[in-house]
């Protein structure tokens, strides 16, 4: 389990960076907001574990970003505040959690493992590479916040190749998917890749449809397979 936490208390984010590692958790140390916006635009975690009130960006704002970007990462909030409306106000930008300092570090645990439980429940029908998600339920597909129409096939293709992400998937295994066992000539599966790279990366910045070349194709972050 990989897991931020930002804190700008450095007793405190020892002491939990400590107690988290002896847990078998990958820990990241963070004292500020805004390192940990540019952190987690190219790094995914389990859950983030952040204090509300942080220089600069707090965490009430860095959470209001996530999930204006639909990250749906579960956020576990720190605040020293334990008045009714702060609580609801770390609610109300998407926290799924809110713990009161001073806390104990047993219960720091409880809660991140009752936050993870919920959360692995809830995202069971939800696929999302870095900032591409795709809902199974009501096959809605935004990225960055942007819906993204996608055609029958193309909604297939997509799924497939994140529910393998970040490894490759063959073409053969692409069109099987696609035509079952009658596959069409194999410009029909490069005509479905271009339409899908075209409303899922040409928008954007960042390409996550990658080609691999004899093998397949690959949806993630990089186009390197190491």
């Amino acid at each position: 389990m990989r897991i931020l936490v930002v804190e700008d208390n450095p007793d405190i984010l020892v002491n939990i960076v400590d107690y988290l590692g002896l847990k078998g958790c990958v820990v990241d140390a963070l004292g500020n907001g805004a390192a940990a916006e540019a952190l987690l635009a190219r790094q995914e975690f389990d859950l983030l574990v952040l204090d509300l009130g942080l220089p600069g960006l707090d965490g009430l704002e860095l959470c209001r970003r996530l999930r204006r970007e639909l990250n749906p990462m579960p956020v576990l909030m720190l605040t020293a505040r334990d008045t009714l409306h702060d609580k609801l106000a770390g609610f109300e930008v998407g926290a799924d959690d809110y713990l009161v300092k001073p806390f104990a570090l047993p219960e720091l645990w409880s809660r991140i493992q009752a936050v993870l439980k919920r959360s692995q429940r809830q995202l069971v029908r939800r696929l999302t590479v870095a900032d591409l998600t795709l809902d199974l339920d009501t096959l809605r597909v935004s990225r960055q916040g942007r819906n993204i129409n996608l055609n029958p096939k193309c909604l297939k293709l997509l799924e497939v190749l994140m529910k393998q992400s970040p490894g490759v998937v063959s073409r053969a295994t692409l069109a099987s998917q696609l035509w079952a066992d009658e596959p069409p000539d194999s410009d029909g599966l490069k005509s479905h890749i271009y339409l899908l790279r075209s409303a899922i990366d040409k928008p954007f910045d960042r390409p996550l449809l990658h080609t691999v070349h004899g093998q397949g194709y690959r949806l993630a972050a990089t186009d390197s397979c190491a």
